[in-house]
């Protein structure tokens, strides 16, 4: 297990920033593992279209059967939208997102980011800041316990 501090995070936030393509217009936070980092990203690049997407495919540290995403959001006036999550463990979530929204919205652009990114995950995002093998705990669970 690795422990993920305020500051390391910081840090990620700065350089997942420098590296996004400048045309997105629209954030996407796959809740809940996606909304800090989301927030942070949104503030950094100014972004004022900062929409939520819910998931649940664990519960706590169990990994569930199936991936139930719902909540869609409304992508109308977005062009270019980015979907963060926290971790890309076995890409199922981010997979089902995708094929969500891309057949709501497929005149869309559609891009990718976490901050871990796991190796065996059948999905890479576009852009992630660390790739591991651990179960990482955020400082947004461990710090608030």
């Amino acid at each position: 297990m690795r422990y993920y501090s305020y500051d390391e995070f910081l840090e990620d936030v700065r350089l997942i920033d420098k590296l996004l393509y400048p045309d997105i217009d629209t954030i996407v936070a796959v809740a809940r593992g996606g909304l800090t980092f989301a927030h942070f990203l949104a503030e950094r690049k100014g972004i004022r279209e900062v929409l939520c997407i819910n998931s649940i495919g664990y519960d706590n540290d169990r990994k569930l059967e199936c991936v139930n995403v719902y909540n869609l959001p409304n992508l109308d006036c977005a062009q270019s939208v980015l979907i963060v999550d926290d971790i890309v463990d076995s890409g199922d979530t981010l997979l089902e997102v995708l094929k969500k929204l891309k057949s709501l919205y497929p005149d869309k652009k559609f891009y990718t980011a976490a901050l871990f990114y796991k190796r065996s995950a059948k999905i890479a995002p576009n852009f992630y800041a660390k790739k591991t093998d651990e179960w990482i705990e955020f400082f947004w669970s461990k710090d608030l316990a």
